[in-house]
């Protein structure tokens, strides 16, 4: 085996439970060993959890004490999963939702099965939790340990999915989109694609320079997140009020299951409303960071799907009573601007508000980095990634560095080699694929 590829990462005491497996021997005196049905399980245990865990010893072991710290307190749970639900997918995916439902009534109903996929697959990941609540990275530890035969099979599979698409490339597209909204000029492909790296670079050396820093800066833009969907809900509203220019705000209920659906439309707008709703995990990822992982994620989680559930719908009735309905379609990524100008008109405040749906896509750009740099750090604990210590280190700042470079170099390269133009996340195909198979190995 090259020296550059590593066993599963271990140091002093934690690699002899691997080392007693390839022996077979074990102890039935010692608690921190167990024999069941053939499988060897060795125990583990956070300083983030008063209890001891038990895993498959063919896994990454516990890590005894988080280097990455234990920052995340509730209201970090809370915006960590509010950042990077309401990203773009809220204010870009009602077009497309609706192009390929046909009509408003259906597109709604989509947008509430959102809410009830989300809050089921959010009550398996408390499961898995409940397992293991002192490692980090949701999904790669959950089938790490959920299919450890054939040995490395789903590790592998999961790391080359989470690691090699790891890109952010969509929501920079759009950050890019909304800021070339609040001006009059109308940009390039590669004047597109310098700003989109642009708010990408800064969002790294956010994540980069201090972890604290990062979760409170999340906290913030959540917080601005939360507010920006209220006010456009509440000015729905107004608009079905009767109160604004819209002259016919009630027009797209008028018949509103009108509209011819294809089968592609409806299954790919069902995978646009998952990637709207994505997110719901993302406190998962650093649940070795939390005291008490189990009770604070299940208390402040659902809180988060439940008040971001709701702002959705509230949010999309609102774009549906002010932009007629060929509008929207036509629309494609910029639905929310739409709303501003047909309410409002097309003048500088109404361009300042664009800085909020920006703002909005920066903060997603900051979770997202922060949750996925944990699920490509426990990738690397496992040892099925190469230069093991690179993934693993928290070298000189005590973040994830060799993570974070990583996913901003692919995302690079995902924002330069395509075309410029509608944003996909290519990514949720194959998440909704290993959330089954979680589901699946649960029930």
């Amino acid at each position: 085996m090259p020296s550059f590829w590593r066993r599963p990462f271990r140091s002093g005491e934690e690699a002899q439970p691997a080392e007693a497996e390839e022996r077979g021997s074990t102890s039935d005196s010692d608690p921190s060993e167990l024999v069941a049905g053939g499988t060897y399980y060795i125990a583990g245990k956070g300083a983030n959890n008063k209890e001891t865990s038990y895993q498959d010893a063919s896994g990454a072991p516990v890590e005894e004490s988080s280097p990455l710290g234990y920052h995340v307190g509730p209201l970090t749970i809370l915006f960590l999963n509010v950042s990077k639900m309401i990203g773009t997918g809220i204010f870009s995916t009602p077009s497309t939702i609706l192009a390929g439902t046909g009509s408003i009534g259906l597109s709604l109903i989509w947008w509430a099965l959102g809410f009830l996929t989300s809050i089921t697959a959010f009550a398996v990941y408390l499961e898995f939790t409940a397992y293991f609540p002192s490692r980090s990275g949701a999904e790669v530890v959950y089938l790490e340990q959920a299919f450890p035969r054939p040995r490395w099979l789903f590790s592998t599979a999961f790391a080359f999915q989470s690691v090699i698409l790891s890109f952010s490339s969509a929501n920079s597209y759009v950050l890019a989109q909304y800021l070339y909204k609040m001006t009059d000029h109308n940009p390039t492909d590669w004047e597109l694609k310098g700003v989109a790296i642009a708010g990408y670079t800064v969002a790294l050396l956010v994540v980069v320079l201090h972890n604290r820093f990062a979760y409170h800066l999340a906290n913030g833009i959540g917080f601005v997140k939360i507010a920006t969907l209220v006010f456009i809900s509440i000015t729905g509203f107004v608009v079905l009020g009767g109160h604004t220019r819209i002259e016919n705000p009630t027009a797209n209920f008028h018949n509103s299951f009108e509209g011819k659906a294809t089968a592609y439309g409806i299954t790919n707008g069902l995978y646009k409303i998952i990637f709207s709703y994505s997110g719901f995990e993302n406190a998962f990822n650093v649940a070795n960071e939390v005291k008490n992982p189990v009770k604070q994620i299940r208390r402040h989680g659902y809180i988060a799907i439940w008040s971001v559930s709701i702002l959705y719908i509230l949010t999309v009735i609102a774009f549906y009573a002010a932009i007629p309905k060929e509008d929207i379609i036509k629309s494609k990524l910029t639905v929310a601007n739409q709303f501003f100008i047909n309410v409002f008109g097309n003048t500088k405040q109404v361009k300042a508000l664009n800085f909020l749906i920006a703002i909005s896509a920066f903060g997603n750009l900051v979770a997202v980095f922060i949750g996925t740099s944990r699920i490509i750090r426990e990738c690397g604990r496992q040892g099925v990634l190469p230069w093991t210590k690179f993934w693993v280190s928290t070298f000189p700042l005590g973040t994830a560095l060799g993570p974070y470079l990583f996913k901003y170099g692919i995302t690079l390269i995902m924002i330069l080699a395509p075309p410029a133009g509608d944003a996909f996340n290519f990514g949720t195909y194959q998440d909704s694929t290993l959330i089954f198979s979680v589901v699946a190995d649960c029930y």
